[in-house]
């Protein structure tokens, strides 16, 4: 959900706090598609074959064999790869090989289980392929991403000359190394390219060439309408064929704009929804968003904006909220129980937070999903709602009527502050 590189954006916050960024889901894509989408603007990669058997990778190594060695990588949504296990207990999403009988052998052993990282959760991602990657002479890695500064208003690019490690790392190992340059214009001028490419600290490459490639993946960034293009490392290498030196992005991370869906049809049939939760999968067929998140109170909201703003409030009363759930505009009986649902599918969840200002979403209508859902889920947690606008006395006249034990409320904070008490009341309980 969120960029590894906006942690540094505001050096207040070395890790971004998880209500400060709006919880969107912008769309992930497999390194091996993001090596072929870099191929086609022009940008330097290792050269790689995708498998999908343990035989495709075995050919796949055949072909590719350099003296050098080949690198067997899992294809997995998920970041650690290489620290991180699979479910069978076997190590490492990422292994250096020397023969296409090896490929066979990693290959066997990450193709269809789940690898596991301290980013994916402990279910982790399913691997249905593998990248088999020719093995590079590396002599530096640098880091560079390119994503939207928010409050700057402007695309930002961060660079450091210390790559190959997480962004977090560097901030706080390294913070010197860390520079950021907004771009003002509709591209990236040779000035300004010339100026990041110094900054990421290569000294045998031409770097005019490393300016080259860094405007390129500017223009790959706008347009494809990416949210964020995160290259780590960036590495300059020497070429074993001649013994030149070249820069070439080793690994891609991307993100792209769900609201560009319609124009990006190529991008977004790389969409591999295996590796997303299946309820946030289900949500979007309901037309909701929905992110879950660590804590026991569960929210159902109406518009993002107010969505923060509740679980701003019941961070400040000491809760902790469980998940993201915006129904939008189209708070129907029918939506309002399928997020009940996808709630309930967080087995933590202690107490449920209806919060709705309702203007186009009607309140009786609301009240209606909220007695329905109630009964036909036959919930226990308590569930506090706090509605607000049309129809609203026809909506609290429902919910008096149905029998139904809902807390009502007219302003925020108290009925954030009772859903934080009834939760902690109501912990353990279930």
């Amino acid at each position: 959900m969120l960029s590894r590189a906006k942690a540094i954006i505001d050096k207040k916050l070395p890790f971004p706090h998880p209500l400060t960024i709006t919880p969107t889901r912008n769309l992930s894509i497999h390194e091996y598609r993001s090596t072929e989408l870099l191929n086609k603007y022009g940008i330097p990669t290792a050269k790689g074959i995708v498998a999908f058997t343990p035989d495709e990778a075995f050919q796949a190594a055949k072909k590719l064999s350099p003296s050098t060695g080949l690198v067997v990588k899992a294809q997995a949504l998920t970041g650690g790869r290489g620290k991180g296990h699979f479910n069978t207990g076997y190590k490492s999403g990422i292994h250096m090989i020397k023969s296409a009988e090896e490929a066979f052998q990693v290959s066997q052993e990450m193709l269809g289980n789940n690898l596991i990282t301290k980013q994916s959760g402990s279910k982790g991602k399913k691997v249905s392929s593998v990248f088999i990657v020719e093995k590079c002479n590396v002599l530096h890695e640098s880091y560079l991403s390119i994503l939207f500064d928010r409050q700057a208003r402007l695309p930002l690019i961060i660079a450091s000359r210390d790559g190959g490690m997480n962004i977090e790392e560097i901030a706080e190992e390294k913070p010197d190394s860390i520079k950021k340059f907004h771009v003002k214009e509709e591209i990236i001028n040779d000035e300004l390219a010339m100026e990041i490419a110094k900054s990421l600290g290569f000294t045998h490459t031409d770097l005019r060439e490393t300016a080259k490639t860094i405007q390129n993946l500017y223009k790959l960034f706008k347009d494809k309408d990416a949210t964020q293009i995160e290259i780590n490392p960036i590495s300059e290498i020497e070429k074993h064929e001649n013994g030149e030196y070249d820069v070439v992005c080793m690994d891609a991370k991307f993100g792209f704009d769900d609201n560009a869906e319609f124009r990006q049809h190529e991008i977004y049939s790389w969409r591999d929804i295996t590796q997303e939760d299946p309820n946030e999968v289900e949500a979007k067929k309901y037309e909701l968003n929905f992110v879950k998140l660590q804590g026991n109170i569960g929210c159902l909201v109406n518009g993002a904006g107010l969505a923060m703003a509740t679980m701003d409030v019941i961070k400040l009363y000491g809760g902790d909220p469980a998940n993201f759930l915006d129904c939008g505009g189209g708070a129907t009986p029918e939506t309002i129980k399928k997020g009940f649902e996808l709630i309930l599918s967080n087995e933590k969840v202690d107490a449920i937070f209806v919060n709705i200002f309702g203007g186009i979403v009607r309140c009786d209508l609301v009240a209606e999903g909220l007695v329905a859902a109630a009964k036909d889920l036959n919930l226990k947690i308590p569930i506090i709602a706090r509605l607000q606008g049309t129809n609203l006395d026809e909506g609290r006249a429902i919910i008096k009527e149905s029998g139904v034990k809902i807390f009502s409320f007219d302003e925020l904070d108290p009925a954030a502050k009772k859903a934080v008490e009834l939760a902690n009341k109501f912990h353990g309980k279930h």
